[in-house]
């Protein structure tokens, strides 16, 4: 047992793997062959189909590669296949010749036998006749010559051409309102171009009408900076001339604002003069009365006075100013 124990173990990867490795380029030799073989089984069936097409000529030279070979090998299934099929196609064609000659030698005898008929029998108008009938089987696709025949394909054409006559009605109707769908669409169309040229031009007005407002509106601002320099200018041209700051806008408004109230401050005293002036009241109270109002009124007017002077005498003349 301790022997047993003792015994390295056989490795038996490393046989696996080297097989693989051995067995990958057989494989590969392997499928190489087969395309080749391949290749060249395709290249003789080409060669002989090129042969039989061009017969005694000479075969074109052409580069004998994969893609080449493909394409020629592929024509040369379509052809094959073709010919199978009109080999078919002709040996169907011939067996049905044989058949309609053997049934038209049948129907000939038929007519022979028991009518006593034959072509050689029949008057040129029997003929003629004869071939119109041919002819109108032939059109109407009927199985045989019979009345019968006859009516059930006329029947059958005369349903396909109501059927045809419906159908193309339907198709009239539907290109009527195509035709009046496509002429409304054109007049909408030429309506839509009107109204975008109209709306172009417009656009255009307004664009001119906002280029000149904004033109205004600069010319505007530049003036309003332009005039505030200057009356900067003045009012600092003002003070350093020595003038007195109760002359200047903000101070003359603020005194018109005072002379507004001292007038509205003289209606009231004015209303009770007058009322005073109505009364009969004791003449040497209303005299106080009137005297005293009377110097209100004259020291107030007085006032007034005042300030206009002010205003008169302090306010410079126009001329002896000069603006930068």
């Amino acid at each position: 047992m301790g022997g047993a124990l003792g015994r390295p173990r056989p490795r038996t990867t490393i046989p696996v793997r080297l097989r693989g490795a051995r067995g990958k380029p057989g494989r590969r030799r392997a499928v190489r062959r087969r395309r080749e073989a391949a290749m060249e089984e395709k290249l003789q069936r080409v060669t002989l189909w090129l042969k039989k097409i061009y017969g005694n000529q000479p075969v074109p030279q052409y580069e004998v590669n994969a893609r080449t070979v493909d394409i020629l090998y592929e024509l040369v299934e379509c052809n094959e296949a073709r010919d199978r099929d009109v080999s078919l196609l002709i040996e169907d064609m011939k067996q049905k010749a044989t058949e309609y000659e053997a049934e038209a030698n049948y129907l000939q005898g038929l007519l022979a036998e028991s009518l006593g008929l034959s072509l050689s029998s029949l008057s040129s108008e029997g003929t003629s006749y004869l071939s119109v009938l041919v002819n109108s089987a032939m059109t109407l696709e009927t199985k045989d010559t019979s009345l019968a025949s006859f009516f059930s394909a006329i029947n059958d054409m005369t349903s396909e051409l109501y059927a045809t006559e419906s159908k193309n009605r339907e198709m009239e109707l539907e290109l009527s309102n195509l035709r009046k769908k496509l002429t409304a669409a054109v007049m909408l169309e030429k309506q839509l171009e009107e109204d975008l040229k109209k709306t172009e031009e417009l656009l255009e007005v307004e664009k001119a009408k906002a280029d000149s407002r904004s033109q205004n509106l600069k010319f505007l601002k530049d003036k309003s900076e332009d005039l505030k320099i200057r009356i900067k200018a003045a009012e600092e041209q003002l003070a350093a001339t020595g003038l007195d700051q109760s002359l200047t806008h903000e101070s003359l408004v603020s005194l018109s604002e005072k002379l507004a109230g001292l007038q509205e401050e003289i209606v009231p005293l004015k209303k009770k003069l007058e009322s005073y002036l109505d009364l009969t009241p004791n003449p040497s109270l209303a005299q106080v009365k009137i005297e005293e109002v009377k110097r209100e009124l004259n020291a107030l007017e007085a006032e007034f006075s005042k300030q206009i002077d002010m205003l008169t005498l302090e306010m410079p003349e126009p001329s002896k100013l000069q603006f930068s």
